[in-house]
């Protein structure tokens, strides 16, 4: 399957708003749908820069560098977003966005170990040429820290037994034989869901640092935009969303006073103002079935 991008034109949209030039991110690249949309509404004076770990995105989007002269690709983690654009000689931006959602790509191919429907090497790393395959993690990482991964991470009532059981099977080498020792271990599964779907998620999660990388985003997201620059980032579980949920409604709500007696003026330090809060169309979701979970989340940078 090839790659679709979710939420495609209203992301790139509610990001450039009215405007047609800037500075603007994508925070994933993936393979470029959204960065290429984006590119199409802006100017020649315009520069787009995107951020990616997995190489064969980079490969893609070396090619659209070659293309395009207003592109430039940077092969690292949005997390570290601040430090690569300032080493750019860049401090202000007029629009961020980011795809949290792993790539069709990614889960599509077997020898990305990303899939439990794929029988391949267990890996699910998203940047494959550094760090701790999945399958190495397994081997190193304790039995209670695995449960406690896979229940806070995949939401995973059963964690325990599936943990327990886990680590009782030794090296796991393939996401066939760690789907069958899920699939044997949990008590009761969803409708509609295979019984290893939590505990993969959980993995993949941990091994990428995926939720780690989206609490360091956010703020740095925020203090590189500009007054009236936009934040549009689409989210594809709970965790993600309640993260960039409660970012977003810290920073554009006004402070309560909690003085005592008369009523003091609280200093109004907000920074974001909420714009949008949207879901893939019943028609998108048709067309491709993993935009179901998606959330697309918008706010706009406050005068600085």
């Amino acid at each position: 399957m090839s790659h679709i991008s979710v939420l495609l034109h209203e992301t790139v949209d509610a990001l450039v708003a009215d405007r047609n030039t800037g500075i603007f991110i994508d925070g994933t690249f993936g393979r470029g749908g959204h960065t290429r949309l984006l590119l199409s509404k802006l100017d020649e004076n315009a520069r787009v820069y995107a951020f990616d770990k997995d190489p064969q995105a980079l490969a893609v989007a070396a090619e659209l560098e070659q293309e395009d002269p207003r592109f430039k690709i940077i092969h690292a983690s949005f997390a570290d977003l601040k430090a690569e654009m300032n080493q750019r000689g860049i401090e202000e931006v007029d629009g961020i966005m980011a795809d949290l959602g792993v790539s069709s790509p990614q889960l599509d191919q077997a020898e990305r170990g990303f899939s439990f429907m794929k029988d391949g090497p267990l890996d699910m790393r998203m940047d494959n040429s550094q760090g701790l395959t999945a399958a190495e993690w397994l081997v190193e990482v304790d039995e209670e820290h695995l449960a406690n991964i896979i229940f806070q991470y995949g939401e995973e009532r059963y964690s325990r037994r599936i943990a327990k059981a886990i680590k009782a099977a030794g090296y796991i080498e393939t996401t066939a034989q760690l789907a069958e020792i899920v699939k044997v271990a949990h008590p009761k599964w969803e409708k509609n869901k295979h019984a290893a779907t939590r505990t993969f998620q959980a993995i993949r999660i941990e091994i990428n640092k995926e939720l780690d990388d989206v609490h360091a985003f956010l703020p740095q997201a925020l203090d590189l935009l500009k007054s009236g620059g936009r934040l549009a980032v689409i989210s594809f579980h709970s965790l993600e969303d309640r993260i960039i949920k409660q970012f977003i409604q810290k920073e554009s709500t006004l402070p309560e006073d909690t003085s005592w007696g008369m009523p003091q003026k609280v200093q109004d330090n907000r920074r974001l103002k909420k714009i949008d809060r949207v879901r893939a169309s019943e028609a998108e979701v048709k067309q491709n079935p993993r935009s179901r979970s998606a959330w697309l989340r918008v706010a706009e940078r406050l005068e600085k």
